[in-house]
């Protein structure tokens, strides 16, 4: 007989109803009918329902709830514009420039001749035009321009320079060249140094392990390697360098010289692989990252230093101590062995305290 028909329903109603109305209820599972619990079908019909078990709760005995694992995510991309991609400028040899110098200049003596402006100067046959006109003034204009555009653009490109070159606030191409050339006069030119540089920071703060301040001095090898993103995705890439160092050291604990062997290697390496990583998207390449000093910050310089002190004292007293008791081990031992003295237990306490504090002042002495 079940459990549910046995028992009549208290408020009167239907049997039905007070059985769709009986309910576990628990703020942690999903409501249970309580019917679906005792059933006298011996093959009840699966009923779907929902996983019951949530999170487990301190006390309550519940399972915990089966998480699939999180998928990891990966490192944070930094986006430059596509276009900030260096490319080889448009640049013409300098005889062009020269040429058309001398093209402007050759005309402006023309027109002076032909205007009968250069017979009073020279001693050049009149020119039978008459005096300066609109076609005169055009002619001075144009080869005045010519003049201008070729000498204005003449350049030297130097070894380890390079020029980025825009035009109305876009990349027009990278100048690497060397030797005179001819460049446009009206791109915008904008000096990036491309050789292989060396740059000693000033100290920076840091930590150690512990959590301890430090101030780190480091030493970065570094040199630009695409010219249009170091020039342009960023306002100064030497500045930005500098903040990439200092957000280093902040993730990077830095321990002291002498802290362990492979220590400093260790962290100079994990300090490249972060710099190099947050440079390379605005073209600048980071070949090594060390500290090349790296002291105690100073609101903690004179603790830890006392501290230091106490350390190296309590190891020379250490080291000391074991020197004294070997030596008085080893003068009872002879003086015993080969029979010099016989020894009862009083008599040597009284003798191993005599050579201890004789052993212990001679260190003294020889210490001072």
């Amino acid at each position: 007989m079940s459990t549910t028909t046995s028992h009549p329903p208290e408020s009167g109603g239907p049997a039905e109803g007070a059985r769709s109305g009986r309910l576990i209820r628990n703020e942690a599972t999903t409501e249970i009918p309580v019917h679906l619990l005792f059933r006298d079908d011996p093959r009840p019909a699966p009923v779907p329902l929902r996983p019951a078990v949530v999170a487990r709760r301190q006390g309550t005995g519940e399972q915990p709830r089966l998480r699939r694992p999180a998928a990891a995510r990966p490192a944070p991309v930094v986006e430059v514009d596509p276009e900030l991609v260096e490319r080889p400028a448009r640049v013409l040899p300098g005889a062009a420039g020269v040429f058309a110098g001398a093209c402007g200049a050759a005309g402006c003596l023309v027109t002076s001749w032909w205007a009968g402006v250069l017979a009073p100067l020279a001693a050049v046959p009149a020119s039978p035009g008459a005096g300066l006109g609109a076609a005169q003034w055009a002619a001075y204009a144009g080869a005045g321009a010519l003049g201008l555009f070729g000498l204005g653009g003449l350049a030297r490109g130097r070894n380890g320079r390079a020029w980025v070159l825009g035009l109305f606030g876009r990349y027009r191409g990278t100048v690497r060249r060397t030797g005179l050339m001819w460049v446009n006069p009206l791109l915008l030119r904008r000096r990036v140094d491309v050789r292989l540089r060396h740059w000693r920071s000033e100290p920076m703060p840091a930590a150690d392990r512990n959590g301890v301040p430090l101030t780190v001095v480091t030493l970065v090898v570094w040199r630009v390697r695409d010219t249009a993103r170091a020039a342009l995705a960023v306002d100064d890439h030497e500045t930005y360098l500098r903040e990439c160092v200092e957000a280093a050291l902040a993730r990077v604990p830095v321990g002291m010289p002498g802290g362990g062997p492979g220590a400093a290697e260790a962290a100079g390496e994990a300090l490249t692989r972060l710099v190099a990583q947050d440079t390379a998207p605005v073209g600048l390449e980071v070949f090594s990252v060390r500290p090349a000093r790296v002291e105690y910050a100073p609101e903690v310089a004179a603790a830890m230093h006392r501290r230091r002190i106490a350390a190296l004292d309590a190891e020379q007293r250490a080291h000391v101590l074991t020197s004294v008791v070997d030596s008085v081990e080893d003068t009872v031992t002879r003086l015993t062995t080969r029979g010099l003295v016989e020894l009862d237990d009083y008599d040597r306490k009284i003798l191993v305290r005599d050579l201890t504090v004789a052993f212990c002042a001679g260190r003294g002495e020889a210490g001072t």
